[in-house]
Parts: C-alpha cells; sequence; structure tokens
C-alpha cells in the first residue's frame, strides 16, 4: 500500500461523512480510482488444519479462528495480547475479527492486531466490525478503525450485534449504516460486507434477505436448539445464498464448559448469570459446531496455550455423526440459559 492510496481513501471518507457523496450519473464519485491486493495467505494454514470456502468469496479459511476479544480486548494488555496474534499467524490462523468496540473507548482489541498488521496484513483476513446504524457514524467509525488496524482495506466489514428491530429499521433507512456499507465497497475501503449478532434469528433472516450480504457472524452453540434456535431457519437460509458462516459464542465465554468457575463479581448483563458449571469439554463444544455447515468458527483466548489448544483441536477434526450432535445438545440441555445468555429471553 502506499501514502497517496492511503490518503485518497481517507480523504474520501471525511468529505463523504461531512458533506455527503456526490453523484453523478448515478455513480458515487472517487477521490481515486484504487484497486484492492490479493486475498491474504498465510502459508501456514493448509499444514495447520483442515480449510472450506468462505462461501461465495473465494477464500480458503482455516476452520478455526482467532477472535479479538478475551486478552485480546483488555486495557494495557501488550505484552500478552500482541504475542497471542502472533503466535496465531505462526500458527497457521488466516482469518482474524474484531469489532470497534472491543476493548472500549480505547480500542484495544484494534491497536493489539494493528500492531502485527504493520508487518503482517498480507497473512490474515481481518474483519471488523461498526455498531452504529448511521451511514456517517459508520464511515467515521471505518476511518479510526483502519488507522488503528493500520491497514488501507478490511477483508470484511460487518453490521456489529443485531439486537432489535430498531437497529435494522435504522441500518436500512434513508442515512443508515448500509450507505457506508455501500460507499466504502465501492471505493475499495472494505473488501466484503457482512452482519453479525446473538440474539434473535429473525432478526438476522431480515437483514439476509434486504441485502445482498457476503458473510454472516452468528452466535451458535451444543445449546442452540435449546432457545431461538439458529440453525432452524437463519443457518439453512445462509447456506441456501452460498454466504461464508463464521460461528461464535463455542463456549459461551465459557459458561457452556465443565471446567467453568463462577465468578461473583461478573453475572448477568451481556456476561450473562452463570451459578455454576456447564457440562461440555471444550473439544465438544467446538466439533459441535464445526460439524455443521459453517466455514470456520472464531475464538477468543486468553493465553497462548488456549490458541495452541483449539488449533489443536482443529487440526484433529472429523465430523460428528447425527447420533454424536444430538447427545451433545442434550448434554447441553441442563446449563442452556448460561449457554445462550446472549439470546433473547423476555
Amino acid at each position: 500500500m502506499t501514502d497517496a492510496k492511503d490518503s485518497s481513501r481517507r480523504d474520501f471518507l471525511r468529505k463523504s461523512s461531512l458533506l455527503g457523496v456526490a453523484v453523478v450519473a448515478g455513480n458515487v464519485v472517487a477521490s481515486r480510482e484504487t484497486v484492492l491486493p490479493p486475498l491474504p495467505s498465510n502459508p501456514a494454514t493448509e499444514k495447520a488444519m483442515p480449510t472450506r470456502n468462505l462461501g461465495r468469496t473465494g477464500y480458503r479459511v482455516g476452520i478455526f479462528s482467532l477472535g479479538g476479544q478475551a486478552s485480546i480486548e483488555q486495557p494495557n494488555n501488550d505484552a500478552i495480547a500482541v504475542p497471542i496474534v502472533e503466535r496465531a499467524l505462526d500458527l497457521g490462523v488466516n482469518y482474524i475479527d474484531t469489532a470497534a468496540m472491543y476493548g472500549g473507548e480505547q480500542r484495544w482489541s484494534q491497536r493489539y492486531i494493528g500492531q502485527v498488521m504493520k508487518r503482517r496484513r498480507n497473512q490474515t483476513y481481518l474483519a471488523s466490525k461498526t455498531h452504529d446504524r448511521t451511514r456517517d457514524g459508520s464511515l467515521k467509525l471505518l476511518e479510526q478503525s483502519l488507522t488503528l488496524l493500520n491497514t488501507d482495506h478490511l477483508d470484511a466489514w460487518q453490521l456489529h450485534h443485531i439486537d432489535s428491530q430498531d437497529d435494522v429499521d435504522r441500518i436500512f433507512s434513508k442515512g443508515g449504516a448500509i450507505e457506508a456499507f455501500q460507499q466504502a465497497r465501492e471505493q475499495k475501503m472494505v473488501r466484503f460486507l457482512g452482519v453479525t449478532g446473538h440474539r434473535d434469528p429473525d432478526l438476522l433472516i431480515q437483514c439476509l434477505e434486504r441485502f445482498p450480504l457476503d458473510q454472516i457472524l452468528m452466535a451458535l452453540n451444543a445449546a442452540d436448539k435449546h432457545h431461538l434456535s439458529f440453525q432452524e431457519k437463519l443457518l439453512p437460509l445462509a447456506v441456501e445464498k452460498q454466504i461464508g458462516i463464521i460461528g461464535m459464542k463455542i463456549p459461551a465465554r465459557g459458561r457452556i464448559l465443565a471446567s467453568w468457575k463462577p465468578d461473583p463479581h461478573h453475572q448477568g448483563g451481556f456476561e450473562g448469570s452463570a451459578p455454576g458449571p456447564g457440562t461440555l469439554a471444550m473439544k465438544e463444544a467446538m466439533y459441535y459446531v464445526l460439524s455443521q455447515p459453517v466455514s470456520t468458527v472464531i475464538i477468543g483466548c486468553d493465553t497462548i496455550a488456549q490458541l495452541e489448544e483449539n488449533v489443536q483441536f482443529a487440526r484433529d477434526f472429523t465430523p460428528l455423526s447425527e447420533r454424536q450432535l444430538a447427545a451433545l445438545s442434550e448434554k447441553a440441555q441442563p446449563v442452556a440459559r448460561q449457554a445462550l445468555f446472549f439470546r433473547r429471553w423476555a
């Protein structure tokens, strides 16, 4: 990438967010013609783990990908977070997910990942998100994200955490975030567009039906079928539309795992109440979701040891039978409430 190209794209964002985009004969006027580089390629991926198509994007993604939470969103945690990102790439991970809201106002997740992207941007598919529902607000977040991530483009930009009907209505209204998505893609600021959500499958179905998105990040785990199932309607629709499907909340922030130790200081809210341990091993939790028609799963890691264990699980993966899947779903049923803390319960 060049300073001139980067400056040109940033100029576009500033001008469009403040003044609106000029339209001539129905086409957005770009500040400069730009071309995206080839899709990323991590030379370690093919030997590290199985890969799958990321929908129709043309990208082959390893079945385990790195999430930008856990240690990677904690404040002043460079000594732990940055080595996790580095080690992930060394181990063959070729998809990293982050978001503008990870790590609070300081956006620690993007800062840590950006330190590694200075040197290794071409080795990983880089996905981030906007939680703003407006065009101008989303463009501002994109500009900041590109700066913090030390890149001039994202491989995927996603609508973050679709939580209510109001979110959907605002995004698709005049001046909504979907206008920022269209502009950013036309200007080659982003390669592909996506949506993410945990709460209600019907909200995400609306998004898939209203706009030709390229990928979806959805909350899936072994308790899914016990409340507002994403597997029932949303997952088949995503498969039908041939979009990339990324699974998240596989261990439900640890709450589905038998190793979970309740923390009285972190109960309730989006963290979710979990008064007792879960019922699954991490390998069972991961294999349940990888046996669904997903492209990859993203999991945040607190330590390099956790990261290495997850990569090993991915390397050794073989799909579970229908009988095995049903048994794991039944095993998760007693802790479904805490394993699906992110779903709509009222």
